[in-house]
């Protein structure tokens, strides 16, 4: 079945992880993603270890679906190629400090007077406007300057890193929504245009409790380890055998939830009788909370939670999470083969469409590996 997508041609000019992860959304969903390397090295994602066969896993994550054509875009003819790549694309995508491409005569003012349909995507550290955006941004950094890492963690530690590249992702996202948006405009108006997201901006945009705390009080929102803002009991308790997540906040779930840990006193004391209340006595009930948790395995509590509807999970790793048979079920985890790697695994595509689901065609290609086919068949070039 054809995907969504089908039909649209995204050139993928970006590197790493967040222009990378923005096509790979288009590709799963049926664009025709070509993916646009320097000869001899490619993204620099392909020396990202761990390796199979040779090949970069972390990049095969997020580089499935597409096709790769080498080109030196420093050379007269790499230049060229491109521009005539332009011609015959819907979208192109970029994650260079802001300024590189119009140093080479590739960029937005450029390309979109060879194709007034085309779509052209940005991301960088800190957008294409601001003091900041001549600055190169990384995950890290923007996590750092957004306040994420003020907040995470445990109350009185350092600052910290939740080690998933979140503003990387989240700029990806952000950008695949903004280039589709820019589709349906263009089917109204006829014409292409800009779009771009940034790390920090991306990044801030996680702060949705945190930004209401200082948009409200106009103070700093304190670091609360494992705690909810605004919920209570929601978070993490340790049972006999392991930990578990626990969502009893709402009054009928914390309700059930006192009945099952068998401590009736709970709901009538005045400390916990609201969600507000309990968030302003939250320390206390966790340590109240944490006594009745530990007398029992982490099975017997989720069973009786789920029996009543309370929500409840187990903490799981990955390799437990990528295992659990409800991730199974929902193809999150699909296999590919690869052109060097062989059969290999990667992750699934979370958007479910009824009519036209997105798929995992093909994995991630070599370097260079369709650049004949494509300079051929849509530029026609001679490779």
């Amino acid at each position: 079945m054809a995907g969504a997508l089908e039909g649209l041609r995204v050139l993928d000019l970006s590197s790493h992880l967040s222009g990378p992860y923005c096509a790979m959304l288009l590709a799963d969903h049926g664009a025709d993603v070509i993916k646009i390397e320097r000869p001899g090295r490619g993204d620099e994602a392909r020396a990202m270890p761990p390796f199979v066969a040779g090949e970069s896993a972390p990049f095969m994550v997020w580089n499935r679906n597409k096709r790769s054509v080498a080109l030196d875009l420093k050379s007269e003819d790499g230049r060229r190629a491109l521009q005539e790549l332009v011609r015959t694309a819907d979208i192109l995508i970029e994650n260079f400090r802001p300024g590189t491409l119009d140093r080479l005569g590739l960029g937005w003012s450029e390309l979109s007077a060879l194709n007034p349909r085309l779509i052209y995507g940005a991301i960088s550290g800190f957008g294409q406007t601001g003091p900041w955006r001549d600055r190169g941004g990384f995950d890290l950094v923007t996590q750092g300057m957004s306040g994420l890492m003020s907040v995470c963690g445990p109350a009185n530690g350092p600052p910290h890193r939740l080690p998933i590249a979140l503003s990387d992702i989240a700029a990806g996202m952000h950008l695949a929504v903004g280039i589709l948006a820019a589709v349906e405009a263009r089917h109204r108006t006829g014409q292409g245009q800009q779009v771009e997201a940034s790390l920090l901006d991306s990044a801030i945009s996680f702060g949705v409790y945190e930004a209401a705390h200082v948009f409200a009080t106009g103070e700093r929102p304190p670091r609360i380890g494992q705690s909810h803002r605004g919920s209570s009991p929601y978070q993490v308790f340790q049972a006999a055998d392991g930990w578990i997540t626990v969502g009893g906040a709402q009054q009928n779930f914390w309700e059930a939830l006192c009945r099952i840990l068998e401590a009736p006193e709970l709901p009538a004391d005045p400390r916990f009788a609201t969600n507000r209340d309990r968030v302003a006595n939250n320390a206390v009930l966790v340590a109240l909370l944490q006594e009745r948790f530990r007398q029992r395995p982490s099975e017997h509590w989720l069973d009786a939670f789920d029996r009543v509807g309370l929500p409840a999970g187990p903490v799981l790793d990955f390799a437990e999470a990528l295992s659990h048979p409800q991730v199974v079920a929902r193809e999150m985890v699909v296999e590919a083969e690869h052109t060097k790697a062989g059969r290999t695994h990667t992750l699934g595509v979370p958007a479910k469409l009824s009519m036209t689901p997105g798929s995992i065609r093909n994995a991630a290609p070599a370097l260079g590996e369709h650049t004949r086919e494509v300079l051929e068949s849509i530029a026609g070039a001679a490779a």
